[in-house]
C-alpha cells in the first residue's frame, strides 16, 4: 500500500515547479504556462458552479470579455473620463472596477437564469453568452470584430509586466490564490451549504439553507474567477477583440473542467493543463497527417469528450489522485468549543403542533381531507395508514415543502402554513426523508454539521479567508455531539455514501438533532434496520421524549410502532379514520378493516393472506 502524502507537502512541491520554471523555460513554453494559468482561472469557477453545485453554464467565456473589456476601455480612456476620474485608468484600479461590474451584471444575469432547471438553466446561460458576444463585436469605439491594440501593461512595484514571462508569477499567484480561497470556502459553513445543493432543494431547505441565496453566490463567484482570467489576459496581450469570448470557448472551458475533474478544485488546473496543451499539439499534427489545416482538434475534443463521459465522468483528477495518494485535509474536533446556544424548549405539556382542517388537492384528487392532529411537548405521535393514504402529503403540509388548498398548521403559536420548510426549520423544526438524502461524498461529520447551519453566522468572505475558524469548530464540535449521540462515533470521519442503508438513516435522525429541534420529523426511520439496531433507535427517540422533545413519526414496521409511541393517527385515503392510545388502535375493527383490508366477513382466503399484517398491529404490544 502507497503512504500517502501530506496535501501541504503536494502544494509545496507544486510551487516549487512554478517558481522554478522561468528559470528552465523558453518563451514559447512560458506562453503556453501563462495561457494554462488564465484558464485555469476561469475552470476553478466551473468547479464551484458545475462540479460542486451541479450548475451547469456555457457562458463563462462571457465574464472573460467583461473583465477583459472593461479593463481596456478604462486603460485606454476609450469612454473619455474627465480629469478627476483619471485614476481609473490604473490596469490595478481598472481590474476592480471590472471585478465590480462583473457582480453586478452576473447578480442580474444569475436572479434571471437560475430560475430556470434542467436543461434550460444551460440554454439560458448559452442565449445570454451568445448576445454578450455580440455585444462586445459591436463596440465601434473599441474596434468591433477588429480589435484595438496598445493596451497598457499592468505594474507591480513599480516593475511593467509586460512580457509573459514577467506577468506570469502574478497569473500563477491568482491561481495559487484560488485554489486556497476555494479550497476554504468548501472546507466551511458556506461550503456545506453549496455542496448540499447537489442532495436536492428540498434537502437544503429543510437544513435552513438559503438555497437560492446559495445559488446566486456561486454563480457571481464563477463571474469573478472568469472576470480576472479577462482582465489579467487582456493586461498580458495588451490587445482584444471578441474571438476568445465566444460560445466554443465556453464549451472549451467546460471540457476542461470535466476532463480534469469537475468536482474537485485541482482539478481545474489539471484540465486546464491538458487541454491548453493537447490543443497547441494537436494544430501543429493534425495539418501535417491530414495535408490541410483546419479546426480539427475540435472533433478531436469531441470523441475525446463522449469517451470520457462513458468511462470516467468524475475525470483525470480521482485516477491521479490513486496513482499519487494524498492526505485529505482532516477536521480538527475540538470537543472542547464553547457550545452551540440551545433554543427553548417547549413547557411540559405545552401543543408544540396543530393541525386544524388540513386539505390538499392536486386537481380532483384529494390527497388529504380535513386532517387534523395535535402533539404535544414530550409525546411521540404515530402517523400510520396503507400505502396512499396521504400520510407523506401531510408532512410536506407541516414541514413546508407544500402549501395546503385549505387549513392552518400552527407551529409553537406561529401561523406556518405554507411558509416554507426554511422558514419553518428556523422555529425548530427538522425532518428525516422516507428516502436518504445525503451527500454520500462528504463524511458523516461533514453531513451532520450541515443540519447545524442555521447556527452560524460566518459568511462567503469570512470563509475564504479562514476567518470564520472559531464558528467552524463550534459547528464541528456540535456534530460531533450528535453522531456519539446516535451511537455512529466510529463511522464520524467515513464518507456517508459507504455506511449502510440502516447507518445512512440513523445519520439522518443525527443531521437532524444538529439543528437543535423542538419537533422531530421522521419518515419511515426503521425501514432497512437491524433487529439491535432498531431497539437503539427506539432507546435514542426515548431519550428525547424525555428531554421534552416532540416526535412525529411515519413508519410501517408496527411492532416498533406499538412499543414506542404514546398516541396513533390512522390516515386511509387522505383522511383521519381513528386515534388513540396504541391499545385502542389495536382493537380498532375500522382500523383492521381499511388498513389491512380485513373485516369480520371476510372469505377465509382473504383472511388466512391477511393474518401476518393483522397481526403485526392486532399482536402487537405498547411498553414504554
Amino acid at each position: 500500500m502507497k503512504k500517502a502524502i501530506s496535501s501541504r507537502a503536494v502544494l509545496a512541491i507544486f510551487v516549487l515547479l512554478l517558481i522554478v520554471a522561468p528559470f528552465l523555460l523558453g518563451s514559447f513554453y512560458m506562453t503556453l504556462l501563462n495561457n494554462i494559468g488564465l484558464s485555469a482561472l476561469v475552470v476553478l469557477g466551473l468547479v464551484l458552479l458545475t462540479g460542486v453545485a451541479g450548475l451547469t453554464s456555457f457562458g463563462q467565456a462571457a465574464f472573460v470579455g467583461v473583465g477583459a473589456y472593461i479593463s481596456a476601455a478604462l486603460t485606454m480612456n476609450v469612454l473619455a473620463l474627465p480629469p478627476e476620474l483619471s485614476v481609473l485608468q490604473s490596469p490595478w484600479i481598472a481590474l476592480c472596477v471590472a471585478l465590480l461590474v462583473t457582480a453586478v451584471l452576473a447578480f442580474l444575469l444569475g436572479s434571471v437564469t437560475l430560475k430556470l432547471s434542467g436543461h434550460y438553466l444551460p440554454l439560458g446561460t448559452i442565449a445570454w453568452g451568445i448576445s454578450m458576444y455580440y455585444i462586445f463585436g459591436t463596440l465601434e469605439s473599441m474596434g468591433g470584430q477588429t480589435g484595438m491594440s496598445g493596451i497598457p501593461s499592468i505594474s507591480l512595484f513599480g516593475v511593467a509586466l509586460n512580457s509573459d514571462r514577467l506577468i506570469y508569477g502574478l497569473i500563477w499567484l491568482a491561481v495559487i490564490a484560488g485554489v486556497a480561497g476555494l479550497n476554504n470556502l468548501l472546507d466551511s459553513r458556506e461550503g456545506r451549504a453549496i455542496r448540499a445543493l447537489k442532495g436536492g432543494m428540498v434537502m437544503a431547505e429543510a437544513m435552513g439553507i438559503n438555497t437560492a441565496r446559495s445559488r446566486i453566490v456561486i454563480f457571481v463567484l464563477a463571474a469573478l474567477f472568469a472576470s480576472l482570467s479577462g482582465s489579467l489576459y487582456v493586461h498580458m496581450q495588451r490587445f482584444v477583440n471578441p474571438s476568445p469570448f465566444g460560445l466554443g470557448f465556453g464549451i472549451d472551458y467546460l471540457f476542461m473542467a470535466v476532463l480534469g475533474g469537475a468536482s474537485h478544485v485541482w482539478g481545474a488546473v489539471l484540465g486546464s493543463g491538458l487541454i491548453v496543451v493537447l490543443k497547441e499539439w494537436l494544430q501543429g499534427v493534425l495539418p501535417a497527417i491530414l495535408g490541410r489545416s483546419g479546426n480539427f482538434e475540435t472533433i478531436v475534443f469531441g470523441l475525446l469528450m463522449v469517451v470520457l463521459l462513458q468511462r470516467s465522468r468524475d475525470g483525470i483528477w480521482p485516477y491521479l489522485a490513486r496513482l499519487v495518494p494524498v492526505r485529505a485535509r482532516q477536521h480538527k474536533l475540538n470537543l472542547q468549543a464553547e457550545p452551540l446556544p440551545r433554543r427553548d424548549m417547549p413547557n411540559p405539556n405545552e401543543v408544540v403542533l396543530d393541525v386544524r382542517d388540513v386539505t390538499r388537492k392536486f386537481g380532483g384528487l384529494v390527497a388529504n381531507n380535513q386532517m387534523n392532529l395535535k402533539i404535544v411537548a414530550g409525546e411521540v405521535l404515530a402517523l400510520i395508514g396503507p400505502n396512499g393514504a396521504g400520510k407523506s402529503t401531510l408532512f410536506n403540509q407541516i414541514s413546508g415543502v407544500d402549501t395546503p388548498t385549505s387549513g392552518l398548521v400552527q407551529f409553537r403559536g406561529h401561523d406556518v402554513t405554507g411558509k416554507g420548510s426554511r422558514h419553518i426549520a428556523g422555529l425548530g423544526m427538522s425532518r428525516s426523508f422516507q428516502h436518504v438524502r445525503l451527500m454520500g461524498r462528504m463524511t458523516v461529520l461533514e453531513n451532520v454539521a450541515i443540519g447545524a447551519h442555521m447556527r452560524g453566522k460566518r459568511g462567503v468572505l469570512a470563509s475564504v479567508l479562514r476567518l470564520d475558524r472559531q464558528e467552524e469548530a463550534r459547528l464541528l464540535a456540535e456534530a460531533a455531539r450528535q453522531i456519539e449521540r446516535v451511537g455512529l462515533k466510529d463511522q464520524m470521519l467515513e464518507m456517508a455514501g459507504s455506511l449502510s442503508l440502516g447507518q445512512q438513516r440513523i445519520l439522518e435522525i443525527a443531521r437532524a438533532l444538529a439543528s437543535d429541534p423542538c419537533l422531530l420529523l421522521l419518515d419511515e426511520p426503521a425501514a432497512g434496520l437491524r433487529l439491535g439496531e432498531k431497539k437503539a433507535l427506539a432507546d435514542l427517540l426515548r431519550k428525547l421524549r424525555a428531554e421534552g422533545m416532540a416526535i412525529l413519526l411515519v413508519e410501517h414496521d408496527m411492532d416498533f410502532v406499538m412499543e414506542l409511541v404514546d398516541r396513533i393517527v390512522v390516515m386511509d385515503f387522505g383522511t383521519k379514520i381513528a386515534e388513540g392510545l396504541p391499545e385502542e388502535i389495536q382493537n380498532n375493527q375500522a382500523v383492521l378493516e381499511a388498513y389491512l383490508g380485513v373485516s369480520d366477513d371476510v372469505g377465509e382466503d382473504q383472511s388466512t393472506s391477511a393474518e401476518p399484517q393483522a397481526a403485526a398491529i392486532a399482536g402487537g404490544s405498547h411498553g414504554q
